[in-house]
Formats: C-alpha cells, sequence, structure tokens
C-alpha cells in the first residue's frame, strides 16, 4: 500500500518551537535563567491568586509577578542580541560582565521584591528604617547596574558587527538598547524619588494612574525600546518596500515618534506630582 510523502511543512518545527533552541544555543545562561524566570511565574500567580493581601490597593505579588516577567524578558532578549556577535567574541570575558551583572542584579531585585511580598511589607518607596532605606537604596542601583548593560552589549555590537544583518536592522538593535537605559533608567530615576500618584482611576492589572502623576507608561515604554524598534527594522525589511531605504525612513520615523510619545508620557507623569 503506497503512502503519502509528508510535506516539509509537516515536520518542519514552527519558529516559536524553534526559540528555546535558538536562544539555547546564542547564550546559553542568560536563555536558561529567563526559562527559570518565567517557570516562577505559576507559583507566582498562584500566590496572587489564593492571598488576598493587599498592598497600596494592589494584591502583593501583582510586583513579583511583574517584576520576574520584566527581568525574564530583558534576559531573553539580551541572550538574543549577543548571537549578533560572532562566535569567539560570545565567550569573551566582556560578555561574561554583562551575563554577571544582569543575572546579579536581577535575582536581588527579584528576591528582595518577592521576600518583601510573602511578609507583606513595601519593596519601593519604603524608608520606615535604616534597613529598609538601605535595602531600597540598593534596589536604586541594581536596576541601574540592570539597565547598563543594555549599552554595554550595544558598544559591543558595534565594535563586532555582523555584515551578514541589514544596516536598518543593526541600527535598530543598537539604537535599542541605548535608549532602554538612556529612557528607560532615567524615568526610572524620576520614579525613584516619590511614589506614584494614587488617586483616581487606574489600568487595571497594572494600576497605573489614568489621572497623570504617574511615570510608570513612561518608564514601561522606555525599557521596551530595544523589542520594539528591531521588531519594526525587521517587519520593514519583511515588507519589501519599493525601494530599501525605505525601511531605514520607516524605522528612524518610528523611532523619533517612539521618543514624543516617551517625552509625552514622562510629561503627563511629572505633570501630576506634588
Amino acid at each position: 500500500m503506497a503512502t503519502m510523502p509528508l510535506s516539509p511543512n509537516a515536520i518542519t518545527p514552527s519558529p516559536w518551537r524553534r526559540l528555546p533552541g535558538e536562544l539555547l544555543a546564542r547564550e546559553r545562561r542568560l536563555a536558561r535563567y529567563g526559562f527559570v524566570l518565567l517557570a516562577l511565574l505559576v507559583p507566582l500567580a498562584l500566590a496572587w491568586a489564593l492571598d488576598d493581601r493587599v498592598l497600596r490597593d494592589a494584591n502583593v505579588w501583582i510586583k513579583p509577578f511583574k517584576f520576574t516577567l520584566s527581568v525574564a524578558v530583558l534576559a531573553l532578549t539580551t541572550a538574543w542580541f549577543v548571537g549578533h556577535l560572532p562566535a569567539a567574541r560570545r565567550t569573551h570575558r566582556s560578555v561574561d560582565w554583562i551575563v554577571g551583572l544582569l543575572m546579579g542584579s536581577g535575582t536581588f531585585e527579584l528576591v528582595y521584591i518577592t521576600l518583601q511580598a510573602a511578609l507583606g511589607q513595601a519593596s519601593h518607596y519604603n524608608e520606615t528604617d535604616l534597613l529598609h532605606t538601605v535595602m531600597y537604596t540598593l534596589m536604586g542601583i541594581g536596576a541601574l547596574v540592570l539597565t547598563a548593560t543594555q549599552p554595554m552589549l550595544a558598544w559591543q555590537l558595534h565594535r563586532h558587527p555582523d555584515a551578514t544583518r541589514p544596516r536598518v536592522y543593526r541600527h535598530a538593535v543598537l539604537l535599542g538598547l541605548v535608549l532602554t537605559f538612556v529612557l528607560g533608567a532615567g524615568a526610572g530615576m524620576l520614579l525613584g524619588n516619590r511614589p506614584p500618584a494614587s488617586a483616581g482611576a487606574t489600568l487595571p492589572v497594572l494600576g497605573w494612574s489614568l489621572a497623570g502623576g504617574d511615570l510608570r507608561p513612561a518608564h514601561f515604554v522606555g525599557i521596551h525600546a530595544e523589542q520594539l524598534l528591531p521588531f519594526i527594522a525587521q517587519a520593514a525589511l519583511a515588507a519589501r518596500l519599493r525601494r530599501p531605504a525605505w525601511a531605514a525612513w520607516v524605522m528612524w520615523g518610528f523611532a523619533g515618534v517612539y521618543m514624543m510619545l516617551f517625552g509625552a508620557l514622562a510629561v503627563w507623569g511629572l505633570a501630576g506630582r506634588h
């Protein structure tokens, strides 16, 4: 009895199924770290569902969940971009520093935030005594170190570019990494000075104020530049525009709009702060 041959699509794994293996091949340590953090979202979600304690009008486990997801995305994004370096450069000590600083500062932040949630105490803006004041200061330093790993990686990618990738994509990666630090850390430092406004309507789950005085939306936009700019560049290239140069115009135009959006959100966030 004759058998029907399988089509190539039937045996070729989808891009999403190949993604974990690709990340591990690019930077195994960061990929594993990111996967562990994603797995930790399950017990954190259960704690969120089962524990009804509230802090600043939000469940105590929302903050650990959000921060764990954020650091996981940062680690996996960094692992992906490390893969753009030449294979020999990926094992250089400069990359080891980037990996070590990201994992070390990220772990410190998440352990303290989760511990404080378990105790029903605030991690941010908690200066009730000397210990909590010192820990909050260290958290600020840790967050700065965490985001500073991105321009460090941008420098490595600038010094050791992958000539096989389109220039517009390479520029988008470099710009995204730098903006993640400049915009994200900048908004983060402003956020660290004073708690966001809590009066008025808030965005569900995230808890962002819709009445102004909240810099968290600007901070969110800032730290995700490294994902959005390369995505837009890749999408513009995939669209096969009539002229190759148009992809660059699309990317740089989006970058300009993105920075204006950040500026508007920052002004909106600062306007309502007292």
